[in-house]
């Protein structure tokens, strides 16, 4: 570690920055891994979030975590159905309806006043260019961060369309470090290829809930879209769903070969489906496990700044 690296803010303890990746509903378990490093006593300060990172980091740097996450637990499939506004142009999901509850729910202060640092990483649908917002409404930031190709819709931001960031920077290690973070503790969700866009138990479950005739109307809808095949031959959007994986999962190594974290985070989701938003439990137990498995090495990074600082 060159003593560049080390510099750290007023009191010998480095800058401890957090880069969360895209991911989907897996994404939960970023709830888990930064309740984990709060248990050790580690506080990030620096957030860099892509896709569900951003809004998990958004949550976090509001200081409405807990109370998120005790939303999330308590969500059914037919809660995430609820929350959908399908549309069938641009994505599956508009988005609106979602991030509209966000906003009744939660704080939505500028990115810029906040005490903790967050970025959030978009793609520019025109130009194909990565773009760190870093200020403006936190919801906003983390919407233009989450339209997955062929899920969410894409969202306007200053004038431009932006497309889900894990197209060009799935986990922001760059990000992260460019805010100032000094250790960097990446959560990498894209090294499982990812089951399917609706798990069989998740259909199997939706359908025996009762549900008004809208709802089941809403929810057929989402079916023909999320078909996975035939049992045998893999479904159209199984296809995109994979091939979206694969291409953020190439993405991730050759960005983390080049820029690499002091701790990758790898939580082992293997089973979950991209739309298993109602898991949010087992993702962020997870999350928590994977900190205490790494905690030797955490620690030992910590450790190390603040030893070649002094």
């Amino acid at each position: 570690m060159s003593s560049d690296a080390t510099l750290t803010q007023g009191g010998g303890k480095p800058v401890i920055g957090l880069a969360l990746g895209s991911g989907s509903a897996r994404g939960w378990a970023h709830i888990g891994v930064i309740q984990g490093l709060e248990e050790m006593g580690i506080e990030p300060e620096v957030v860099a979030g892509t896709s569900i990172g951003a809004i998990v980091g958004g949550a976090y740097v509001t200081g409405t975590l807990n109370e998120f996450a005790d939303w999330v637990k308590g969500l059914t499939v037919k809660d995430v159905v609820g929350l959908l506004d399908i549309s069938f142009s641009g994505g599956v999901v508009k988005g609106e309806k979602l991030f509209s509850f966000f906003r009744e729910h939660h704080d939505n202060p500028d990115i810029e006043h906040l005490e903790k640092k967050l970025v959030t990483v978009a793609t520019d649908m025109k130009s194909g260019r990565e773009i760190w917002i870093t200020k403006g409404p936190m919801l906003d930031a983390a919407r233009a961060s989450c339209a997955l190709p062929g899920l969410f819709s894409p969202f306007s931001l200053q004038g431009r369309w932006m497309l889900d960031g894990g197209l060009v920077n799935p986990v922001p290690v760059s990000a992260a470090r460019a805010m100032g973070a000094d250790v960097v503790i990446a959560v990498n969700l894209n090294a499982q290829l990812v089951g399917g866009h609706l798990a069989r138990d998740t259909r199997s479950q939706v359908e025996s809930e009762e549900a008004s005739e809208e709802e089941r109307s809403i929810w057929q809808k989402m079916m023909d879209y999320f078909t996975s095949g035939d049992g045998e031959d893999p479904g159209f959007f199984d296809v995109v769903a994979s091939s979206i994986n694969i291409m953020q999962d190439r993405i991730t190594r050759s960005r983390m070969a080049g820029d690499p974290p002091e701790v990758t985070l790898v939580p082992l989701l293997e089973d979950f489906a991209l739309m298993d938003f109602h898991r949010a439990k087992e993702a962020i137990e997870e999350g928590r496990a994977l900190v205490k498995r790494y905690e030797a090495d955490i620690r030992g990074w910590v450790g190390s700044a603040v030893a070649d600082r002094v």
